[in-house]
């Protein structure tokens, strides 16, 4: 009788090596996936909206008429304005105020501009009336207004009734500027912008 005894070492010797292979480590599928993508506090910082910044008049309403005097139909100074809700790190504020109506409001080609002014004081709550020509805040600088002065330039609109943004932007940085017209200004402020807000006033012309 042939003996098995070879076959039997030659089976155990192989249960013996399968038993001895290490199972693939698994993966844990949650881990892995809460990983993903950028940190947290990453995506708030990203999505993070500018703060929103008041401005009033005691001079006019929001949407209301601008009165005579701050016209070129009267003394042609400016408004007085008051500044609210500036955000904790503000540096400097920029006001610029433009008419988007011109020349017709009911075919607008262009946006005229009024005054610029920025490196306000983030302190400042309030800018006094005739402030362009005098008591304007210490430290803060006027650009030139469509007609190039430097300044505020009283609504004078030729047809119909406009509307007249005066913006307000809260900036986390002093801008090196002189004598800067608009998008001077504009083009510094990007990347810049903490807060922003806006004051809208009309003006139709009582004589033609």
């Amino acid at each position: 009788m042939k003996s098995h005894r070879p076959l039997a070492i030659a089976s155990l010797a192989l249960s013996l090596t399968a038993c001895a292979k290490t199972e693939p480590a698994k993966t844990d599928t949650a881990e892995v996936i809460s990983n993903v993508g950028p940190p947290r506090g990453n995506i708030v910082a990203d999505t993070a909206s500018p703060a929103q910044l008041t401005v009033t008049s005691t001079a006019f309403s929001p949407n209301g008429s601008i009165p005579v005097k701050y016209t070129c139909e009267g003394a042609g100074i400016s408004p007085p304005l008051e500044l609210g809700g500036v955000p904790a790190g503000t540096r400097s504020v920029v006001l610029i105020v433009e008419d988007p109506d011109a020349p017709d409001p009911a075919k607008p080609t262009r946006v005229v501009s009024h005054w610029v002014a920025y490196n306000i004081p983030p302190s400042t709550s309030m800018i006094a009336e005739n402030a362009s020509k005098s008591g304007f805040p210490a430290g803060a600088a006027q650009g030139l207004n469509e007609r190039n002065a430097v300044g505020y330039m009283g609504p004078c609109p030729p047809i119909g009734t406009h509307r007249y943004f005066f913006k307000a932007s809260a900036l986390d940085t002093v801008l090196t500027l002189n004598k800067p017209k608009k998008a001077d200004v504009e083009a510094a402020m990007k990347g810049h912008v903490v807060g922003s807000g806006e004051l809208i006033g009309t003006y139709k012309k009582t004589k033609k």
